[in-house]
């Protein structure tokens, strides 16, 4: 069985370990990039099968990642989970993203979605 890899993009360093972590539990390779426009040229590079996307990120914004991932026919079925605090950008992009995660999120959480998106893709 080939590991699904997650690209996880999230400029909080405490919080992309913690979702590295969950998603390495759930059986995902990971990437952490921290910075916006090195994961708009990283998207160029690669196709994951999940992104995890906060909207707050230095340089490029995650709304802007989110409409490249979207346009790009490479990444038709990458799953985009999009984390964020703010409830209402949530509710603006929940038709954009396969799943939308308000902070804070647990690891437990976490991990069974990782587990669930394994199975499911299989």
């Amino acid at each position: 069985m080939n590991e699904k890899f997650a690209l996880i993009i999230e400029d909080e360093e405490d919080l992309a370990t913690i979702y590295s972590e969950a998603l390495k539990a759930g059986g995902f390779q990971t990437e952490i990039i921290y910075d916006g426009a090195i994961a708009q040229q990283r998207l160029t590079e690669v196709c994951p099968d999940v992104v995890v996307l906060d909207l707050n990120l230095p340089h490029v914004d995650g709304n802007q990642l989110l409409n490249q991932i979207r346009a790009d026919p490479r990444l038709e079925k990458t799953r985009v989970l999009v984390t964020t605090a703010d409830a209402g950008m949530a509710e603006m992009l929940d038709q954009e993203a396969d799943l939308i995660l308000l902070k804070p999120t647990s690891f437990i959480q976490l991990r069974t979605m990782a587990e669930r998106m394994g199975m499911s893709e299989e």
